[in-house]
């Protein structure tokens, strides 16, 4: 790992109290980023940048409910405050609930495309104002908004989730089209099967609405019948990636969404 890779990145990433959004921090605060974790869980968020402060990185923390205007918007100030600017932003918050097709209902729908959907373009739109108004620098502003498989695919007990996450696509293609004159590249990356905590509490409501039998079934079914590579991921198998698209190395691309599936989706 490069300690300097990052060098210069201030960060805001959203969803960082655990899981994938928590280990990309500390990867890229291992690698020099600054980074602000943003998340509704806000002992989770200062959990993390306390570990993160332990290992030599910097980091602070913010409350942020990505679905609110103003939370939005204050934790992009808060960002600026502590770094001196926002030249990054990883979109990672993201919430499921399975139903099966008859059995989606409204709250169900505004609950997954709130977070998921309309949350991104929230928290998007107020680092892009931001980043627009900092001016172009010598290095590119990045957006990096976290899709899945269902970006892709759907399956028949999480079509909601599904319809959010092609969503999220359409963020990365739109985004790109539209945020490049002010120097703003917009990409993503699309995990399968991980192992984190959100994963933990699908595997409970699967359960529960039929899907599988027995806790942990939906995991080992999936990684033997549906992944190439025979196993699921954890969130070591992500940050590398997540890393690629923060660097310099990433520069001259946009409109991306890269799969991180272990071949579960082949384009």
């Amino acid at each position: 790992m490069d300690p300097n890779r990052l060098d210069g990145r201030c960060a805001l990433i959203t969803g960082a109290a655990q899981g994938m959004g928590a280990a990309v921090a500390k990867n890229w605060a291992a690698q020099g980023a600054k980074v602000c974790l943003g998340d509704i869980n806000v002992e989770g968020v200062a959990q993390v940048a306390k570990e993160i402060a332990e290992e030599g990185g910097t980091a602070t923390h913010v409350r942020l409910d990505v679905t609110d205007e103003d939370d939005a918007v204050a934790a992009v100030a808060h960002t600026v405050s502590q770094f001196g600017e926002i030249n990054l932003l990883l979109n990672n918050a993201g919430v499921n609930k399975p139903r099966f097709f008859m059995d989606i209902d409204k709250p169900n729908y505004d609950f997954i495309m709130g977070v998921n959907a309309w949350g991104k373009l929230n928290v998007m739109l107020a680092a892009a104002r931001q980043m627009r108004e900092q001016g172009r620098r010598e290095y590119v502003y990045k957006i990096i908004n976290v899709g899945s498989i269902l970006s892709r695919e759907t399956f028949d007990d999480v079509i909601v989730y599904g319809m959010s996450k092609h969503a999220v696509l359409g963020l990365i293609k739109g985004g790109a089209k539209g945020l490049w004159e002010y120097g703003i590249t917009v990409n993503g990356y699309a995990p399968g099967v991980v192992r984190t905590e959100m994963w933990e509490q699908l595997d409970r409501d699967l359960v529960e609405i039929g899907k599988f039998d027995k806790k942990g079934e939906s995991m080992d079914s999936i990684a033997e019948n549906m992944i190439l590579m025979g196993r699921y991921s954890y969130p070591d198998d992500i940050i590398g990636t997540a890393a690629f698209l923060a660097s310099p190395d990433s520069d001259y691309m946009t409109g991306q969404l890269l799969m991180i599936d272990g071949g579960m989706v082949i384009q």
